[in-house]
């Protein structure tokens, strides 16, 4: 293969496929990222989630603002023994009655609490509980001290969930019922809230039959026209049908018959569908006067908007089921939260009670108090869980963490699907064009580097704004695409180079083959380009053909040799003749390869090779005069070896002959002819793209530059006038030795052309002359004529 099949590849395979076939692969990539992202798969959504309680760890430490009337009033080991051994003026067991909870709630509306919320549900009413002996001694149930005492306090916040709501008498003595659902992830780890959930709410009538009959409302059936209530016993299961109208209410009379209080309408809704909201949101809407009940919720947009007095206004980022991710910043035991222990409020409450007001620790002025579980083990109150902080937390936080959101203003958001899939674009973008780089370590280099800055952003952002951008999706895609387009290189692209390397190092030098292959800009379709190009002609190659031929002939005629024998006689002439001349042409091509010039083709016993292209050398004049020089050395040196060899051979000859054996041959000495010139010319692939194409040069310099190599005659280096001012320019001393011809006209060119030679001897070294079998000119070489040519 010539060196043109060298460009072919180049031209063909190289930069083509490097701009299409990467691309593709890094698009190709980057749309599967996508994908996974749009199908939301749930082991990336865990990944991306173990990232954000990392971020959530890592906001901790920067101590963020958080609202400074918090509090935390917990039951705990010690609780339930205070409450046990009669340290506080009663002995109750583990299930406490709720006048212990109605004098807590009267302790904090002394102390001046804002609000009092139970992270405890209750459920039903007990009456089995012991009851309450009050001032007037007379006696109270439980449950209606519990009542009483959110009646007068007027802020006491209850629990429901999404099974069980609080029973009617508490829930029209309590300031508002809230939500304590607990919705962890699939991982079981509580990163989001559910802003509100959706009750039924019953007529009272039917909560009444509910607490006399033992009917089940949860069970009941809404049909059309009626309602199907169900009670199940030991005797099996009974219904009660309640009609309904056109409109969907029942009649009252069904239930307490004609005897209904004056003023009472007959017909009423059995039930109506309320918001239970979350209760961190109903603690934030007590201190910050929002108005739930005109709440405007928009889940499909992602956002609910509360409005209070004063203009204040909290918009709640959440998804389309109403859930919104936690601000996990107040850990129990924070010391920015006010904690004290149940059966601490409890002994003041005792104080109280005895008129010993001078131990009481005035602590809950203005606070918003949530009271829950603090309890390690070995109760039904224990209430731990994992959260983005640690494996174990307090669950009861969650409320005090929502409830400070909303009072801050401070959301986690998490970014839109759009947003998320532009990063997963742009940092595929980023890597295909770092993964160019022409050293692969560096740019898997740069890959890590982006990497941690990357996480160093998202982590950063989180931490100043709560804004959450993607990690692991566009992380995953940016390896993604770097790892696939460096296999890329390494199977495909590199392979190739080193293929490229192996084979054209020889018609090429190295140097030229690595430039070109980091050459990525490189284009070898026509351009204009300054080159300088050297003809360099084996002087005797047609007489060497011509006389051997001869010879052979003779050899067969006079020996009557005939058909294979006749061809085998011609075979070996022609091995020898091509033998000779690749001996030649070799050893000037091997010399101007290593000179970095780019061999273009050879034409017969003639070689033809370009400087200046397809890399750029300012001195390729230089360049390519030295090359020359080069070569006639060689040739002069080679030429010396096979005279002395000859001289051997004569002297052999004669004992051959007299031995009566065939003489061996004389080794045919051949010259080298040499024209060069600078100047424009067309630089570029020539022939068909698909079949073959030659990267080669073309143009009246060119043209003039084999002319110059026609006239050199036999041993000389002939160049132009461009030529030897480039000489002048780039080496002075060398222009200098040069002599100038006379004007002379050649083929194809209307006026005289000014011609220098370049000498190439260096005395007294080559004053020699070798002796051979060529015709030489005597004038110009020093070669003496020792035989025919």
């Amino acid at each position: 293969m010539c060196c043109s099949g060298f460009f072919v590849y180049l031209y063909g395979v190289k930069f083509k496929p490097f701009k299409r076939i990467p691309t593709l692969v890094a698009c190709g990539v980057v749309a599967l990222v996508c994908l996974v992202r749009c199908l939301n798969l749930d082991f990336f959504e865990r990944l991306e989630r173990i990232t954000y309680d990392m971020r959530a760890r890592e906001a901790l430490k920067f101590a963020p603002v958080v609202a400074t009337n918090l509090g935390f009033v917990f039951i705990d080991e010690q609780s339930l023994i205070s409450v046990r051994n009669n340290s506080l003026g009663y002995r109750f067991g583990l299930s406490w009655p709720r006048q212990v909870y109605g004098r807590l709630v009267q302790e904090l509306s002394e102390q001046g609490a804002k609000a009092v919320a139970f992270d405890l549900i209750f459920g039903e009413l007990r009456p089995d509980h012991p009851g309450v002996v009050m001032a007037d001694r007379h006696f109270m149930e439980s449950d209606d001290f519990f009542a009483l005492a959110m009646h007068r306090a007027g802020n006491v916040i209850i629990a429901l969930s999404k099974d069980v709501t609080p029973p009617s008498l508490f829930l029209t003595n309590a300031l508002a019922v809230a939500d304590i659902s607990t919705d962890p992830d699939g991982d079981g780890i509580l990163r989001r809230a559910q802003a509100f959930v959706v009750y039924t709410n019953w007529h009272r009538a039917f909560r009444q039959v509910e607490a006399e009959l033992g009917f089940d409302l949860s069970k009941a059936r809404v049909e059309r026209r009626q309602i199907t209530l169900l009670r199940e016993d030991t005797n099996g299961s009974e219904s009660i049908k309640v009609p309904l109208d056109a409109d969907g209410n029942f009649d009252l009379a069904d239930f307490g018959g004609d005897k209904l209080p004056a003023g009472t309408p007959r017909r009423a809704a059995p039930y109506t569908l309320e918001r239970g909201w979350h209760m961190g949101i109903v603690l934030a809407a007590k201190e910050l006067k929002l108005d739930l009940a005109k709440a405007e919720v928009d889940l499909k947009a992602g956002r609910i908007v509360l409005r209070g007095a004063g203009g204040i206004e909290r918009i709640i980022p959440v998804d389309d089921q109403g859930f919104f991710y936690i601000d996990w910043c107040l850990p129990p035991n924070d010391p920015r939260l006010t904690e004290e222990s149940i059966q601490s409020l409890l002994a003041q409450s005792l104080a109280r009670q005895n008129g010993e007001t001078n131990s009481i620790v005035n602590r809950w002025q203005g606070k918003l108090a949530v009271v829950g579980s603090g309890a390690v083990v070995g109760n039904n109150l224990t209430d731990w869980g994992a959260t983005p902080l640690r494996k174990r937390t307090l669950l009861v936080s969650k409320h005090w963490n929502v409830a400070n959101s909303i009072i801050t203003g401070r959301f986690v958001r998490r970014a839109p699907l759009g947003v998320e899939l532009a990063l997963i674009v742009l940092l595929g973008i980023i890597a295909a064009l770092v993964t160019r780089a022409p050293r692969v370590l560096l740019a898997s280099g740069a890959i890590v580097v982006l990497i941690a800055a990357y996480v160093v952003f998202g982590v950063a952002l989180y931490v100043r704004t709560r804004y959450w951008i993607p990690l692991t999706l566009p992380i995953g895609g940016l390896v993604m695409t770097h790892v696939s387009l460096v296999v890329w290189r390494v199977v495909f692209e590199q392979a190739e180079r080193r293929r490229v390397k192996s084979i054209f190092s020889k018609v090429v030098s190295g140097k030229i083959v690595e430039e070109l292959l980091q050459a990525e800009t490189l284009s070898l379709e026509g351009a204009r380009r300054e080159i300088t190009v050297l003809f360099a002609d084996v002087r005797g190659f047609t007489e060497l053909t011509d006389t051997t031929q001869e010879r052979v002939a003779e050899f067969v005629r006079k020996n009557q040799l005939s058909g294979e024998a006749a061809e085998a006689c011609f075979d070996e002439q022609a091995r020898e003749t091509l033998g000779t001349v690749n001996l030649y042409l070799g050893l000037v091509a091997d010399t101007l390869i290593r000179q970095d010039g780019t061999l273009d083709k050879f034409i017969g016993d003639c070689v033809m090779a370009f400087w200046g292209a397809p890399t750029s050398n300012p001195k390729h004049a230089l360049a390519c005069v030295r090359a020359a020089i080069d070569v006639q050395r060689a040739i002069y040196a080679l030429n010396q070896q096979r005279a002395d060899e000859n001289k051997r051979r004569e002297v052999e000859n004669r004992a051959r002959i007299s031995a009566g054996l065939p003489p061996k041959p004389i080794l045919p000495i051949l010259l080298l002819g040499s024209g060069i010139n600078t100047g424009m010319a067309t630089v570029g692939l020539m022939g068909s793209a698909v079949e073959q194409a030659n990267y080669t040069v073309f143009g009246r310099e060119v043209n003039l530059a084999s002319r110059l190599e026609s006239a050199s005659g036999r041993g000389r280096i002939f160049i132009g006038e461009t030529t030897y001012q480039h000489l002048q320019r780039d080496d002075p001393s060398l222009a200098a030795t040069c002599v100038e011809q006379p004007l002379i006209n050649l083929k194809g060119f209307r006026a005289a052309v000014k011609v220098y030679e370049v000498p190439w001897r260096i005395a007294p070294a080559l004053d020699e002359e070798p002796v051979g079998t060529s015709t030489v000119d005597t004038t110009h070489t020093g070669f003496v004529q020792r035989g025919g040519s």
